[in-house]
């Protein structure tokens, strides 16, 4: 068995750590966990290069995914769970889905709301579109 788990950082998603982390004793053997953490792409506009470069972005990435990862990783720990962590850059919602099949994920859990306000209204935008385009079950944690 093999567990998604999407994070950005919120609470919600520590919520969802700590769902995963007091469910493992429910499966015969213990599932691996992949802690995932994607980043919309920085926008491109001419001549960027100029006054950007690429290592510039890329640790932007890295230190912005470090956050995100940050609040998941620490109840991981304190938990005692073992997990392996991946950082993508794209759209959300398709780059969760695409990268549960990449790694061979039997599931995908998450937070159903995240860090933007307006996703706090409802169920969650990113939550939705992954349970629209999903083709493992996708847990939703509150």
């Amino acid at each position: 068995m093999r567990i998604l788990l999407a994070v950005d950082g919120s609470e919600a998603s520590a919520r969802a750590a700590a769902k995963v982390a007091a469910t493992l004793g429910w499966y015969r053997d213990t599932p691996h966990i992949d802690l995932l953490t994607v980043h919309l792409p920085v926008p491109k506009f001419g001549h960027m290069g100029s006054v950007v470069t690429h290592e510039m972005v890329e640790r932007h990435y890295a230190e912005e995914s470090e956050a995100a990862l940050a609040p998941s990783r620490k109840v991981l720990d304190a938990a005692g769970v073992k997990y392996a962590t991946h950082r993508a850059v794209g759209p959300i919602a398709e780059t969760i889905v695409d990268q549960a099949k990449a790694l061979g994920a039997d599931q995908i859990v998450m937070g159903t709301r995240g860090m933007s306000a307006i996703s706090n209204v409802v169920l969650g935008s990113i939550a939705t579109k992954v349970l629209h385009v999903a083709t493992v079950p996708v847990v939703l944690v509150r």
